[in-house]
């Protein structure tokens, strides 16, 4: 297998922990209006309906960016679980996205991968979302690239084509790092080196984590950290 000198990456559950940041950006919105709720499950079903939402757009609706998309979202599951939350704690939940805090990994190990690596952002978040996350967050890539730029969602083949054309690229030549299985079942059936992180914290210290997939030339690891030894930064 070709050598790559491309690095896409997942954000969200791959670089940062959007779990425990958004429960807490719940708790201190929900505060200030005297709203009590469960917030870890209002959260875990919030991000459970993000797949099915840009599932849609790939389905024939029209696309529309990730705020668009969590605003909907967030209503239906603040009214599946009678909470009423007023317009600025929603507003605030959603720009939330953009405030989420790295795993302690990430900003160590995507520098060193910066030394041998061109490394590019590929995310479901649209360019504004990413740009604002990277710099709250203190992370520094090569590129932000976005599924917005294809006008679609992942794993939609033209997300990971388009960025591979932007960057002059061939599938060969570039890894896909994700935390996700279906992400990388899906850049690695276009030709892209699947290279896993393990998260099993993303959805709790309770919940399973998600297990690697089987696929040919897999580099599995558990921080961005070991990925950068593994592939010699």
């Amino acid at each position: 297998m070709e050598t790559p000198r491309v690095l896409l990456f997942d954000v969200f559950g791959t670089l940062v922990d959007w779990r425990s940041s958004l429960i807490e950006i719940a708790e201190t919105a929900a505060a200030r209006g005297g709203v009590s709720a469960a917030w870890p499950a209002i959260i875990d079903d919030w991000r459970r309906e993000y797949q099915p939402a840009m599932d849609r757009v790939s389905g024939g609706e029209p696309w529309r960016d990730l705020d668009s998309l969590q605003r909907d979202t967030l209503t239906l599951v603040l009214r599946r679980h009678g909470v009423h939350l007023d317009q600025a704690g929603r507003a605030a939940l959603v720009r939330g996205w953009r405030q989420l805090r790295p795993w302690p990994d990430t900003a160590g190990g995507l520098d060193r991968l910066r030394r041998g690596y061109l490394t590019a952002t590929l995310s479901n978040g649209h360019v504004a979302l990413l740009a604002d996350l990277l710099k709250y967050a203190g992370l520094r890539v090569d590129a932000v690239l976005s599924a917005q730029l294809a006008g679609g969602y992942k794993p939609d083949p033209q997300v990971y084509l388009t960025a591979l054309r932007l960057l002059e690229c061939e599938p060969g030549e570039a890894g896909m790092v994700a935390a996700h299985a279906a992400d990388l079942r899906a850049a690695a059936a276009l030709g892209l080196r699947p290279m896993f992180i393990r998260r099993p914290r993303e959805w709790g210290p309770d919940a399973a984590a998600e297990a690697p997939p089987g696929l040919d030339g897999l580099v599995d690891c558990d921080s961005l950290t070991a990925l950068a030894s593994a592939l010699g930064c």
